[in-house]
């Protein structure tokens, strides 16, 4: 599957040589985003209750909901070729972009806060789906390319909508000033990343 990643508002984009390297491990690759997938839906989870008043609306409860579920589906999806492929689940994950990322939260700061832990989660969708594109484009192994061609949507549509989510707690104007800074902070970030088969590693 072709795709290109123009529509996304990302600051850098990743060169085609990524996925020939992450590619190289395939296996390894898919373990890692069994972890990114499954951490997706815990954080999608985790803002369940975090609507600023005492109730949550029901457009609120339903997009974490919709979230967490694609998440989910997406970790059968991963764990069920990794299995098909020979490989298991790693003992253990870390992603050290996200962390990165997380870094950049005003922490305490209220709805300011919470914004930014919006678009925090929005930028690990884009990025995401930017690279199951550059996936997609895979020649060698069409079955991986399918399956991460097949993702690349429905992240388009996970990242839109934390930043839509972000836009009902804080005024629309604030909210693109601050995504603006993150998405140049962001391409800092993942250019920063150390090489290796993880869907957010750095160019070696």
């Amino acid at each position: 599957m072709k795709s290109s990643p123009s529509p996304l508002p990302l600051r850098y984009f990743t060169p085609p040589e990524w996925a020939e390297q992450v590619l190289k491990e395939p296996l390894d690759l898919l373990s890692d985003q069994a972890y990114l997938e499954k951490k997706a839906a815990n954080n999608a989870l985790e803002f369940l209750n975090l609507w600023p008043s005492a109730a949550p609306p029901a457009h609120w409860l339903a997009s974490v909901a919709a979230i967490a579920r694609d998440e989910t589906i997406h970790l059968q999806m991963a764990l069920k070729l990794l299995a098909q492929k020979g490989g298991v689940l790693a003992r253990s994950h870390k992603n050290p972009y996200a962390n990165d990322l997380r870094q950049l939260v005003r922490r305490g700061k209220g709805r300011q806060d919470m914004v930014d832990r919006l678009l925090v989660s929005a930028l690990i969708e884009a990025r995401s789906c930017e690279r199951f594109m550059r996936l997609s484009e895979n020649e060698g192994d069409t079955g991986l390319s399918r399956f991460y061609g097949g993702l690349v949507s429905s992240e388009n549509g996970h990242y839109r909508l934390f930043v839509d989510m972000a836009k009902k707690v804080f005024p629309a104007k604030e909210v693109e000033h601050r995504w603006a800074q993150l998405l140049e902070a962001e391409a800092e970030i993942i250019r920063a990343q150390a090489p290796g088969p993880r869907i957010h590693s750095g160019m070696p």
